[in-house]
Parts: structure tokens; sequence; C-alpha cells
């Protein structure tokens, strides 16, 4: 535990940013178990962001408005839904699904993997970005999704969000969107890499916390009923509760 805060706390010593308030995201892990070794899709950012530049990450970002409006098949479990809330104001089941459903479009802008079932007719979209699934003919299923970690981003830094990472198996992408990824893109190379080799690349703290996280839970059997650790700083001091 100690150095696990000590990892997460010496990173961007840099306090001097107003203290904002951290908005929604979401990130997707995908998972392949097709073979004996779990392997994790990783995408590197682009050298030029301001933002990680050149780190390898999840794909994700933030909630936009229309994300809950998005129709999908399946519900998410309720003990999910439940994890998902604790300790947010005004909590909903709206509001869990619209993260879960952040996760799942910010994957389809970033890496053009569609996570969902063929619809026909193809759903209708509450917003363009969303347009791609459409196109596609491709609804989210929500079933496939677990719940791995939460963690806020520390006070007074550049950007801060309250994400919520999810997992879920590569079988359930449902079409592919070539060349999504490039040298002038978000995410300039993806990769799919067993766990362990994942935690020795280039990547920000919490990511390697999080496949510290995943590889436990993977090695479990990635059930939905395990509790879920909730990383951000309290007062001054990193904490890690279980939600």
């Amino acid at each position: 535990m100690t150095d696990l805060a000590e990892r997460l706390t010496k990173v961007e010593r840099d306090q001097s940013h107003p203290n904002v308030r951290p908005r929604d995201a979401a990130t997707l892990i995908l998972l392949d178990r097709s073979s004996g070794i779990p392997k994790v899709l990783m995408g590197r950012r682009h050298a030029g962001h301001k933002f990680m530049p050149g780190k390898f990450v999840f794909p994700g970002g933030r909630v936009e408005p229309t994300d809950g409006r998005m129709p999908a098949t399946g519900e998410l479990p309720a003990e999910l839904q439940t994890r998902l809330m604790r300790g947010v104001q005004r909590p909903s089941a709206a509001k869990a699904r619209a993260l879960a459903l952040a996760a799942v479009r910010e994957t389809c802008e970033e890496t053009g993997l569609l996570l969902g079932r063929r619809s026909d007719p193809p759903p209708q979209v509450p917003s363009e970005d969303w347009r791609p699934f459409a196109d596609a003919g491709i609804v989210p299923d929500l079933d496939c999704l677990h719940f791995i970690a939460r963690a806020i981003t520390p006070p007074r830094r550049p950007k801060r969000f309250d994400t919520r990472f999810f997992a879920a198996d590569a079988q359930a992408i449902g079409h592919r969107i070539e060349g999504v990824v490039g040298p002038h893109t978000e995410l300039v190379e993806l990769v799919w890499v067993p766990i362990v080799e994942a935690k020795q690349l280039d990547l920000p703290t919490i990511t390697r916390v999080v496949l510290d996280e995943l590889e436990r839970r993977t090695a479990e059997g990635l059930g939905r009923t395990s509790p879920v650790p909730f990383y951000r700083v309290l007062r001054g001091r990193f904490t890690r509760a279980m939600i």
C-alpha cells in the first residue's frame, strides 16, 4: 500500500493549477482471452499531445451529454450499477448507463472498434458522435461490460477526471473501422500485449495500477461481484477504498 501511494503521489508534483472539479470520464480495457495468456489492448498517444504525450493508455475519454440516450442491447447488472454510483451525488441508473456507453463510444472514436451486436434496422443515434454505430448497423451491448476500478485525478492538476475503468472481452467487438489509428491521430499505435508485458510499457501511473487490478481480476475469472478499488486524494493523502 505504501509503495502504491508513493507511485501515485510522486508524479506530476506541479500543483500550481486551479483546483477544478473533475469531469466524469470512462475507459474501456479490451481483453483477448482466446489463448492461454490474456492480452490487453493498449494505445500509444501522439507525442505532440500536451496531456500524457507518447504514453500507452486504454482508450477512453469524458462523458458527453448524449451518451445516456444511445440505444443499447442488454442492461448493466444491478450490482454493477450500484458500485458505479457509490459516492456519487444524485446517483441514477441513467448516469451509470451513460458512463458505460461513454467507454464504448470513446473506444470507437480512438480505435475504430465497435463493441456491440448487429442490428437491423440500424440504431437511431442521439448525436453525430454515435454515427459510426448507425453506419455499421451495430447497437452497443451493455451485458459484456465489467467494472474494474475508479480513480479521480489528484487536485490542482492541469486536467482532472473522475474515471471509471470498464473491461470487456474482445469477442464483444462487432465491427472494425479501418484507418482510425495512424501517425496523425490521437492514438498512433495499437498493440495487443500480455498484461505482464503491458506493465513494462511507458504508462501513466494509474494505468499501471489498474493493470495490477486487472491481472488479479482476470486470474479470478473476471466475475461481476468483486469489490472495486476507488483511488483518490483526500485531505492531501492518497486513499484506496473498496466500493
